[in-house]
């Protein structure tokens, strides 16, 4: 039975999928994130879930990997393709994951993907497979990726401290900011310091300035809005910079989008309704690779894979 494989590796967690020529899922697993930077073992991380899946790679007909920061850094992202290529093989494609995100939520058409997750980034394109790939943004947390859920935390804990200290009214901000961490202000920077992975520590409190968005914090509406306007700018810079005279088309992933008020701000400042993704951006892998096998694609095949991995079990490596 031919098989394809598609790693979606982000900032925050890996998940690796195996599907059929029917498009339905065979596996998937769930593991930590392959960003390099917050994890150096990142490699011995890929292969455990390899093992882990059992795929079998006498059956892989093409195997497509998003991986955090490629082609970002060329010695990193040499190494990422030598790590691929001896998992996997020499065929198996490499991409940014945000390229993959793109091309899961449009599906191959053109358009605008904004990715909003640990950190930020827009990826554009016309559509087609000789299209121009434009990204906007994707710095990183010291002096880029405005408006990811990184950003939203950061921005947090300087109200909160702020108000702590007296420099700000943003009091009951701060009050609810610690109450949820469970912690109280003489233990922030013990909280802080003692974090394992600061980018993903930060990026976490992204959840609590969205939760308390919905009941009407007006810092928090605040902070949301403003992280909504930058990933705005990224959609506009990206979608001129594609250079079409055809009107915006839009689509969104990352956990910061399942905030409804961040969304909705998104969508109000860009003035266009996004397309909802049709895949998410293992999908994307996935659609990849059997683009990639020369296998027959089309929208019904879009949509059994999208609803076989919205119902298939995700399982995690044992350690």
């Amino acid at each position: 039975m031919g098989l394809i494989l598609g790693v979606d590796g982000g900032g925050s967690k890996t998940l690796l999928a195996l599907a059929t020529r029917g498009g339905d899922i065979v596996s998937v697993e769930r593991g930590a994130s392959m960003d390099p930077a917050a994890h150096p073992d990142w490699a011995l991380l890929l292969r455990d879930m390899m093992v882990a899946s059992r795929a079998p790679t006498q059956e892989i007909e093409a195997a497509v990997f998003g991986l955090s920061s490629f082609g970002e850094i060329a010695a990193q992202s040499d190494h990422q393709k030598s790590v691929v290529a001896a998992l996997a093989g020499d065929e198996a494609l490499v991409e940014n994951d945000v390229r993959i995100a793109f091309d899961g939520a449009l599906a191959g058409a053109g358009g605008v993907l904004l990715l909003a997750g640990t950190g930020s980034m827009a990826w554009a394109s016309a559509g087609g497979p000789d299209a121009r790939q434009v990204r906007i943004g994707g710095w990183g947390e010291a002096f880029g990726d405005e408006g990811s859920a990184f950003w939203i935390g950061r921005e947090a804990l300087g109200l909160a401290t702020r108000a702590l200290d007296g420099r700000s009214d943003a009091l009951p901000f701060a009050a609810a900011l610690l109450d949820n961490l469970a912690i109280g202000p003489d233990d922030l920077l013990f909280w802080a310091a003692a974090l394992e992975n600061r980018r993903a520590g930060f990026a976490s409190l992204a959840r609590i300035v969205s939760a308390l968005c919905e009941t009407c914090d007006p810092d928090a509406s605040r902070l949301i809005h403003a992280a909504a306007a930058h990933l705005s700018d990224h959609a506009g810079a990206a979608w001129r910079m594609v250079g079409t005279d055809q009107p915006l088309r839009w689509s969104y992933a990352g956990g910061v989008f399942a905030s409804p008020t961040f969304l909705a701000a998104v969508t109000a400042d860009l003035g266009i309704a996004p397309v909802p993704p049709r895949l998410s951006p293992v999908g994307g892998a996935l659609l990849r690779a059997a683009e990639r096998a020369g296998w027959p694609v089309n929208d019904a095949w879009i949509d059994r894979l999208s609803a076989s991995l919205a119902h298939h079990p995700v399982s995690s490596p044992q350690p």
